[in-house]
Parts: C-alpha cells; sequence; structure tokens
C-alpha cells in the first residue's frame, strides 16, 4: 500500500521550483521508487496486489492546485499504464482517489498557506487565493470531508 504524499496550494508564482522538484519526489517518484521494489517479486511469484491512495486531483485538476495535481495526473498515468503488464503476471493495481479527507494533512496545508508570501504573483491573483480560495476551500472540506476511516472501509 502506497498511501505516502505532500501537498502544495497556491498561486503558481509563489512556488519555488525546489518546493515542486521536492513533492514531485515524493508523490510521484516515491510511488515509482515502491513499486520498482515490490513489482518484480510479486511477478516471479506471479501474484500480488499494490494499492495506490492516491487523489481525485489525479482525475481533475483544481484551481491553484497546480503542482499537487500534476504529481497525482503522473501517479494516474504511471498507474493506468503499469496495470497492463502486471495482469499478465497476476499483479493486480488498485488506484484509490479520495475527494477531500479531513486529516492533518489538509489542516499544515492551510496553516502554510496563510504563512506563505504572496509578494511574487500580482495583488489581484493573491486577494483570489487569500480572500476566496483559502476560506472557501476549508468549508468544503468541513461540509463535504470523508474521514480516514470512510476511506479505509472502501479500500
Amino acid at each position: 500500500v502506497s498511501n505516502a504524499g505532500v501537498g502544495m496550494a497556491g498561486p503558481l508564482e509563489c512556488q519555488s521550483l525546489a518546493a515542486m522538484q521536492s513533492l514531485m519526489d515524493t508523490n510521484f517518484f516515491g510511488l515509482v521508487r515502491l513499486v520498482k521494489e515490490v513489482l518484480p517479486d510479486m511477478k516471479r511469484r506471479r501474484g500480488g496486489h499494490i494499492v495506490v491512495i492516491s487523489s481525485i486531483m489525479g482525475l481533475q485538476g483544481i484551481v491553484f492546485n497546480d503542482i499537487y495535481s500534476a504529481s497525482k495526473f503522473a501517479v494516474e498515468g504511471f498507474c493506468e499504464s503499469l496495470v497492463v503488464q502486471a495482469l499478465r503476471f497476476n499483479v493486480a493495481i488498485s488506484l484509490v482517489e479520495p475527494g477531500p479527507v479531513m486529516t492533518e494533512f489538509e489542516t499544515k496545508l492551510y496553516e502554510e498557506a496563510e504563512r506563505a508570501d504572496y509578494s511574487r504573483t500580482d495583488p489581484e491573483t493573491a486577494e483570489i487565493f487569500t480572500k476566496l480560495y483559502l476560506r472557501n476551500s476549508k468549508d468544503v472540506f468541513t461540509s463535504l470531508g470523508q474521514t480516514p476511516e470512510d476511506i479505509a472501509e472502501v479500500t
């Protein structure tokens, strides 16, 4: 089961390239490293099951989540491409893509976003992000978010 991930939200101009690369290293290449470790043995045994917990943002991008969504789209493409080969060896790959899940992951993301420096973007974008996006996305998560237990039960 692969469940590692980090988030990133905010105007693109305010994200450093190093932070973007770090996110991709965890969200995408972390999964690739895990699969490279377990898949050869599963293929030899002709059986296994890899479960990847991703995000709905691997199917639909959401404003101000550009890089996070890109990492989850990469996970989606990787798993979809690999599943055909894996099935030949009786190895299943399940990709779970939940919507909002109420965890500390989201809480930390909002706290970081509230403390971030938005001086590298235009004032209009900064205001849309801080006054509209942050305020309203918290309400969406609170009202529509699933619990980790919900996700575990379905998985």
